[in-house]
This record gives structure tokens, C-alpha cells and sequence, in this order.
């Protein structure tokens, strides 16, 4: 047993914990008692609360396991346990010997009032209803006033939807439940999502403080989600985020290799070899043979491959001529002289 987990029993069991906690809070002292504290609660949490909402909601992989948790039922764990941890440092202050049962009591109430206190920080309805109003707006359609409720309870919380702003492939499943239909698409949902928000904008007020206030306050995802092959099942690297745009990246490369191939052409024209035969060669060797570093951004097989172009180049005698007249005319070169 970790020591600050077992410092977290000795003071509870001795009426001490939140005390203790409230002397301490930002000290290292305070810092250990929270770990203690999590190392207790999370496995009570999980067992006791996450796994029979987990199976409630559909989501049976979630229920079996914390690894099987998905992103935003992960979130939701963690809003738990640090709410149940909050409330385990700041009410055990009578003596407590079964710390676990103790805890075990108190889930309900811990988690419904930390998942109130997140949702008011964000001026979001502490308990979504369905308004009179709207569910006449919606005709009192099953779906429409259920999608609605969701959209009340989604802005309110803090995970995300991937790059998305709406959970749409969550509510295609819970839209089918709902109306019987077969699974539908994620645009059909976006479209409820529309005629749903529409509707609330009726009374302009209302939607601005309980949706577009809380929504804006939901933090935004930093990175898109992984990008899969089309022709494969590989997974590539998440997309950095691009200062220039692809073709002007090219272009500086492109210009730092022609003033390069100059520089080698002319040293190579004034050691004496053939200006056509040095134009050719340097042509080769600078444009044809890269070293791939220009690509490592890319998706294997989306670079640019200018062997191709080079090989038909140097089979053209009257491209090479004229590139040749132009490298001279740089160089300032006079081969008549």
C-alpha cells in the first residue's frame, strides 16, 4: 500500500482527514493526501457508479474494464472520481473505519453535485428539462425532444467530439433506439441537429444563455483525429500544424536546388567538361536522386516523384539545349568568345 494511501486511512480513521486536508491545501502535503485519496477511490467509482451507468448507456466494452473506456466515458470517469475525492476531503470529519463503505454511501450524492458544480461553472442547466415551448416547436416528436435534451446535456460537459462539434455517431445509434429505424448516417443526425437548434432559437435569449454560452466554453480539440489509408489499415501520424502552405514549401526547395545545380554546372563548364554533358549530369543528380527528408510530412505515395519528369527532360535535345542557353546566360557565359 502506497504511504500517502495509507496516511489517508490513519486520518480517517481517526476523524482527521478533512482537517487535515483543509490545513494543507497547496502544500506537498495536501498534493500527497489527493493522491492517497484517488489511489482509494477510483477502483469504487469504477465498480459502484461507471460500470452500471456504463451498461445502462449501451456501452458494455466500457463497463468491462477502465482500459475499455471510450474517450468521453473516460472523461466522465474522471469528473467522478474527482468529485467523490473532493468530497472524501472535505466532509470525512468524524471518525471513519470502513473508509470503502463510507465512500460507497456517499457516490450518488458526490457525483450528482460535482456534475451540477461542472455544468453551472459553464452556465449550463444544472438539470436539462424539456421547456413547454420548445417541445411544442418540436410537435412533441420522440426523437426531436430527446435529441434536444441531449444537445442541453452535451454542452455542458467537458469531453469532445473528435474534430466535430456534436457527438453525431453516438446519436445516430441512440436515434435508431429511439425510433425503431435502422442505423441512419451521421448527416442525417446533423440534420435533427439543425431542425432540433432552430427550434431553440425561438426564444433567443433562452438558447443564448443555456446553449451558445455553455457551448462556447467547452474546451476545443487541439488535434484532429488519425487519418487511415484508404487502400490500407495503416494509421498515420497526426497532421502538425502547417505554417506555409505546400506548394510555396516546394518552391523554396525547388529555388535552393537550381541555385545549387548553378553552382556545380559552372564549376564543372570551367574545369572544361561539355556544357550540355554538365548541364545533364547535374540535372540528374540534383532533381532525381533526393535523399526523402522533403516528404516525411507526407503520406507515403502523395510526394511529388520527379524522376519521371527528369528522365523525359534529358531525352529532349531541344529542352536541354535551351536549358543549357539559360544556365550560360546566368553564368554569364559566352561559348562564342
Amino acid at each position: 500500500m502506497p504511504e500517502s494511501t495509507e496516511t489517508v486511512r490513519d486520518l480517517a480513521r481517526v476523524g482527521e482527514l478533512a482537517h487535515r486536508a483543509s490545513d494543507t491545501i497547496g502544500s506537498n502535503d495536501y498534493t500527497a493526501l489527493t493522491a492517497g485519496a484517488y489511489d482509494v477511490v477510483w477502483p469504487l467509482v469504477f465498480e459502484q457508479h461507471t460500470r452500471r451507468f456504463e451498461l445502462q448507456r449501451g456501452h458494455p466494452t466500457c463497463a468491462a474494464s477502465i482500459a475499455g473506456l471510450r474517450p468521453d466515458c473516460l472523461d466522465r470517469f474522471q469528473d467522478d472520481v474527482e468529485a467523490v475525492m473532493e468530497d472524501l476531503l472535505r466532509n470525512a470529519k468524524v471518525p471513519i473505519h470502513n473508509l470503502e463503505g463510507w465512500i460507497v454511501r456517499r457516490l450518488t450524492p458526490a457525483t450528482v453535485d460535482g456534475h451540477r458544480r461542472r455544468r453551472g461553472a459553464v452556465g449550463a442547466l444544472q438539470r436539462p428539462r424539456m421547456p413547454a415551448w420548445l417541445a411544442t416547436a418540436l410537435r412533441h416528436d420522440p426523437w426531436h425532444t430527446t435529441l434536444a435534451i441531449e444537445i442541453l446535456v452535451w454542452v455542458g460537459v467537458s469531453a469532445t467530439a473528435g474534430t466535430g462539434l456534436w457527438p453525431l455517431s453516438a446519436w445516430a445509434e441512440l436515434r435508431s433506439k429511439v425510433t425503431g429505424e435502422p442505423l441512419g448516417s451521421e448527416r442525417a443526425v446533423a440534420a435533427d441537429v439543425e431542425t432540433v437548434l432552430a427550434a431553440m432559437r425561438q426564444s433567443t435569449t433562452w438558447y443564448a444563455n443555456f446553449v451558445e454560452r455553455p457551448l462556447g466554453r467547452k474546451q476545443a480539440p487541439v488535434t484532429p483525429s488519425p487519418r487511415s489509408d484508404p487502400d490500407s489499415a495503416a494509421l498515420f501520424e497526426q497532421p502538425h500544424l502547417a505554417l506555409s502552405e505546400r506548394h510555396d514549401n516546394d518552391d523554396a526547395r525547388l529555388a535552393e536546388l537550381a541555385a545549387a545545380a548553378v553552382q556545380a554546372i559552372d564549376r564543372r563548364i570551367r574545369a572544361g567538361q561539355d556544357p550540355v554533358e554538365a548541364v545533364g549530369i547535374v540535372l540528374d543528380l540534383t532533381f532525381r536522386s533526393g535523399s526523402g527528408a522533403e516528404d516525411l510530412d507526407l503520406v507515403p505515395g502523395t510526394g511529388a516523384d520527379p524522376g519521371e519528369r527528369i528522365t523525359l527532360l534529358l531525352a529532349d535535345e531541344t529542352a536541354m539545349a535551351r536549358i543549357t542557353r539559360a544556365v550560360l546566360d546566368i553564368l554569364g557565359i559566352d561559348l562564342q568568345a
